[in-house]
């Protein structure tokens, strides 16, 4: 496993991926199986959030559980595609508040330009984890990743569906420190930068667009 990055390779993970890969599954398909593998993402990336013991009483005694400690966390998806995890990760923490950065590719220079921002204002005491299904050449990763870590953090997370090797090394070249969560590295980038063998599009596909 690359160093900084964690592969799911649960077999439902893997299983939900096969069948969003395959060129024949309709949009509603996707969008729900993305939706699932959002879930079980969510579950993954937070896993080492703090808890805290809290006196309680159960029907049948006092008892101190565990809760989750601190500030609540928030997801921040890079659009559009990005809400497609995050809705999924919104059933497991139902209680997280929710940023968008609104970022496009550009086909000549395949940069990321910006056209939206909008992030709860106090992240210095939060959890952030930022999610957008493809992990392709990094630009848009990294250009979201720059402007959320200048509103200081306390922890920063990447989530994604698919990651490139380039998009690995390219997003840990710029912020080493944000660890990534991805169910699958393909093999490379095509020279249009899609990831290969990868699924297409992934916000076309969502939404039924092309």
């Amino acid at each position: 496993m690359t160093t900084g990055v964690q592969v799911l390779d649960h077999p439902l993970v893997q299983h939900k991926l096969s069948i969003m890969r395959k060129k024949e599954t309709s949009t509603s398909k996707f969008r729900g199986l993305l939706h699932e593998i959002g879930m079980l993402i969510g579950y993954e990336v937070t896993r080492d959030l703090p808890v805290t013991s809290v006196r309680i009483e159960t029907p049948l005694a006092e008892m101190d559980a565990p809760m989750i400690d601190g500030k609540k966390l928030v997801f921040i998806s890079v659009l559009r595609a990005g809400n497609g995890l995050v809705d999924g990760m919104l059933q497991v923490v139902p209680s997280a508040r929710v940023g968008h950065v609104g970022l496009y590719r550009d086909h000549e220079t395949l940069q990321a330009v910006e056209y939206y921002f909008k992030v709860p204002t106090d992240l210095e005491d939060r959890d952030v984890i930022v999610t957008d299904p493809m992990l392709a050449t990094g630009n848009s990763a990294i250009a979201a990743l720059d402007r959320i870590a200048a509103l200081k953090p306390k922890r920063l997370k990447y989530a994604c569906l698919l990651a490139a090797p380039e998009g690995v090394a390219a997003l840990q070249g710029a912020h080493p420190d944000v660890p990534i969560y991805t169910a699958a590295i393909d093999s490379h980038l095509n020279e249009k930068g899609y990831i290969v063998p990868g699924l297409g599009d992934a916000g076309d596909r969502i939404y039924g667009t092309r």
